[in-house]
């Protein structure tokens, strides 16, 4: 009975990934499965939860899961639903909820209920920080070498992506802010 049943359900994921689309989609759940495994310990520990992952068909069944429903609704939405994700995280002075969203991330005070959005606008390849209703561009990519960062004037200011770019960004923001002091 167990054979027949294993059998059918590979038929059937076979039959629907063939019928469905041609989309191979993220896996976002394996991936996830995959990345919380290789931050659990060191590597013989990721080992053994690798190898017991496989056993109990923990990877089996999610990969089953992105074939037959997660990547679909990812190709015809064209959102991934386990993507976007919620976090909480302990600061040193309050407690953080991070949410992750197509839009960027919005990051809510838990102690005070304030909220701040980052905000990435596809259009012009920029993102924003938008609070109590206000919203401030921070930062525009150029090219995959440079961007432009804001300055403490409010213009903006070519940054290349590397070692030098980010001190000489640095020292020039360091310099001025001392300079209107």
């Amino acid at each position: 009975m167990k054979k027949r049943f294993f059998n059918a359900v590979v038929a059937l994921a076979i039959a629907s990934s063939l019928m469905m689309t041609s989309c191979i989609g993220s896996f976002g759940l394996t991936n996830k499965v995959l990345a919380w495994n290789d931050q659990i310990g060191g590597k013989f520990v990721n080992e053994l939860v690798f190898v017991a992952f496989w056993i109990l068909p923990v990877y089996e069944l999610s990969a089953l899961a992105d074939i037959l429903v997660i990547n679909s609704i990812e190709f015809w939405s064209g959102n991934n639903p386990i993507a976007y994700d919620t976090k909480i995280i302990d600061g040193k002075d309050a407690r953080y909820e991070i949410m992750s969203n197509p839009e960027g991330y919005i990051v809510t005070n838990l102690n005070d209920g304030s909220v701040i959005k980052f905000n990435f606008d596809e259009a012009d390849k920029s993102w924003a920080v938008e609070a109590n209703g206000e919203e401030h561009k921070f930062m525009r990519y150029i090219d995959d070498n440079n961007v432009e960062m804001v300055t403490p004037d409010g213009s903006f200011e070519q940054v290349e992506l590397s070692n030098a770019g980010l001190y000489a960004y640095r020292q020039a923001i360091q310099a001025s802010m001392y300079a209107n002091r």
